[in-house]
């Protein structure tokens, strides 16, 4: 049982929230770390996927907006999460008419 409990935890280390399944995911690495970008209409998911360690949001904060403005195309106006999964709230340009 211990076995079967282990192998689902790791098949869900990058499995995006339910906002963000079915999207497409773009992979960027920003100073060292990995993430997992999806993005839909004014929100961002950023799930980093390196093992490098990570007490705090704060230093994973910032290479988690970059990667979710380098994917996306738009400025992240607000951030929140912790050192595995960030969610982001976006003001994208309005499309050229």
């Amino acid at each position: 049982m211990r076995y079967v409990t282990f192998v689902l935890l790791l098949a869900a280390c990058n499995t995006p929230s339910p906002a963000f399944r079915g999207l497409p995911v773009s992979t960027v690495t920003i100073e060292g770390c990995t993430f997992d970008v999806r993005h839909t209409g004014t929100k961002a998911e950023a799930i980093r996927t390196n093992t490098q360690y990570a007490p705090r949001f704060g230093p994973i904060k910032d290479r988690a907006t970059t990667a979710i403005e380098q994917v996306s195309g738009c400025e992240v106006r607000s951030i929140s999460g912790d050192q595995a999964v960030a969610v982001a709230k976006l003001k994208c340009p309005k499309p050229a008419e």
